[in-house]
C-alpha cells in the first residue's frame, strides 16, 4: 500500500502555496514525490489504497473538535460518515449526523445518510432529557457528565435558539453552560455570554474550539499534524481550507521562498517538530 509520509504530505501542502513553477522545481531538487490524489474518479487500485490509508489515518488522529465541524459544514453524506467514525467525534456530532442536521451556513435541507451510517443507532437519549425535556435537563445538571449528555441533545438551530432563550430568562447552571460552550457549533454570541474572560477563552481553546482554520494553522501544534490535516482540507473542508492557505502563504514566501536548501531543511525537520507551523517555517529558513 502506497502512502506518503507525514513529512512528504506536510511539505507538499506548503509547496502548494509557493506557485506551480517554483514548487515543481523545488520538489524535483529535494526528491519529493508528486502530491497524492485524495479522491478522483477513475483512480487506479494503487491510488484507491493510498486514499483508504489517508482516510484511516484521518479517523485515528485526534483533531480539535472545530476541525470536525468544518467537515460537517460541507453537508456531504460521505464526509459525515468519516466524521462519524472519527475518534474525536462526540455524541452531539453523531446525533446531528444521524438526524440529517445541516451545518453549512444558510442550509435547511436534511443531509442524507451514507450507507455505512444507516445501520448505526443514534447515541442514547439521556434519562434527564426523557423526564424533563431539553431545558429541564440542562437546569437539572449538578456535575459534568450529566451536563455533557444533556448538551448533546442540542441539535440544529432550533435547539440553540431554545438554549439561548432559556439562559436569557434565567442563567443555566455552570456545568451546563460549560458543556454547551465547548461545543464547536455553539453560536459565538452565546458562548461569549457564557464567559469572555481570558481564563475561560483559554480553557475553551484547550477543549478543541478553534476560531477558524487560520488560527488552527498558526497557533496549533505539532506542526506536522496540523499540516497533514490541512493537506486534506481540499477534500474534507474545501469551503474553509483557503483561510489557512491565505494566512500561511506569505509566511512560506518570507521564510522559504524558492530556496531549495530551506525546503530541504524543512522536509527534514517537519516530521519531529513540535512547535507551530510559523515557528517551523522560521526555523527552517534560519537554519538554511
Amino acid at each position: 500500500m502506497r502512502d506518503t509520509t507525514t513529512s512528504e504530505r506536510a511539505t507538499a501542502f506548503l509547496l502548494g502555496l509557493l506557485g506551480d513553477a517554483d514548487a515543481e522545481r523545488v520538489r524535483r531538487r529535494i526528491g519529493l514525490r508528486p502530491p497524492p490524489s485524495d479522491g478522483e474518479s477513475g483512480e487506479s487500485e494503487e491510488a484507491l489504497d493510498a486514499r483508504r490509508a489517508v482516510y484511516s489515518w484521518w479517523t485515528r488522529t485526534p483533531v480539535p473538535s472545530s476541525v470536525l465541524l468544518w467537515v460537517l459544514e460541507e453537508d456531504d453524506p460521505e464526509l459525515n460518515a468519516l466524521v462519524w467514525r472519527h475518534l474525536s467525534a462526540d455524541d452531539a456530532m453523531r446525533r446531528a449526523i444521524v438526524r440529517g442536521i445541516p451545518h453549512g451556513p444558510g442550509r435547511r435541507r436534511a443531509v442524507p445518510l451514507a450507507e455505512s451510517v444507516r445501520r448505526e443507532p443514534e447515541p442514547p437519549v439521556p434519562e434527564h432529557f426523557s423526564r424533563f425535556g431539553l431545558v429541564g435537563a440542562l437546569r437539572a445538571c449538578r456535575s459534568m457528565d450529566p451536563a455533557r449528555k444533556a448538551a448533546s441533545m442540542v441539535v440544529g438551530r432550533p435547539g440553540w435558539e431554545a438554549v439561548a432563550l432559556a439562559d436569557e430568562e434565567r442563567a443555566l447552571p455552570g456545568y451546563a453552560r460549560w458543556a454547551l460552550a465547548v461545543r464547536p457549533d455553539c453560536p459565538p454570541a452565546l458562548r461569549e455570554r457564557f464567559g469572555s474572560h481570558a481564563k475561560f477563552t483559554h480553557r475553551v481553546r484547550q477543549s478543541g474550539v478553534v476560531d477558524g482554520p487560520a488560527r488552527y494553522a498558526t497557533t496549533w501544534n505539532p506542526a506536522d499534524r496540523v499540516l497533514r490535516v490541512l493537506s486534506l482540507g481540499r477534500t474534507m473542508f474545501p469551503a474553509r481550507v483557503r483561510e489557512a492557505e491565505d494566512v500561511l502563504r506569505p509566511l512560506v514566501r518570507e521564510h522559504l521562498g524558492d530556496r531549495e536548501d530551506a525546503w530541504a531543511v524543512l522536509a527534514q525537520l517537519v516530521g519531529t517538530y513540535y512547535g507551530t507551523v510559523p515557528e517551523l517555517l522560521a526555523t527552517a529558513g534560519a537554519v538554511a
